[in-house]
């Protein structure tokens, strides 16, 4: 039986599109996920180089929000959030059993700088995400790629 996962963020424009992406490349058959977001925005580009760099393509993407998610009647067995504390605690409850979970990830369009500092800070949150992805799973017993 596999794990539904969703993970949430504000905008559905970053972190919550990189740790669908990396849940599906370690994740496989063994988990469904989506992610959304609280007010659905644009893609982030900077997020899009970072994971061209890990060989994934998220560039045709659309942001989703959760409140449609939540409508649906969608269930899961996760809803993660990767955004701060004060948007985290915005998430509706979703029905049916799902335990909460709240990893918080700085927010990638903060980053400034040059093209190439903002890049680097992106890269960094990119890689925190991917690692707290594979201890999770570790912990699923998921087995990673």
């Amino acid at each position: 039986m596999y794990k539904k996962i969703l993970f949430v963020c504000v905008h559905n424009s970053a972190r919550s599109q990189m740790a669908e992406a990396f849940a599906k490349k370690h994740g496989g058959d063994k988990v469904f996920v989506e992610s959304a977001g609280l007010e659905p925005g644009e893609l982030n580009q900077d997020v899009v180089k970072v994971m061209a760099e890990k060989g994934i393509d998220i560039s045709g993407n659309k942001t989703k929000s959760v409140f449609d998610f939540f409508k649906e009647g969608r269930t899961y067995n996760y809803v993660i959030a990767v955004c701060d504390k004060e948007a985290a605690e915005k998430c509706p409850i979703f029905p049916g059993f799902s335990e909460r979970l709240h990893w918080p990830f700085p927010d990638p369009s903060a980053a400034t700088g040059s093209e190439e500092e903002r890049l680097e800070k992106v890269r960094k949150i990119r890689d925190e995400i991917e690692d707290k992805i594979k201890e999770f799973f570790k912990k699923l017993n998921i087995i990673i790629d």
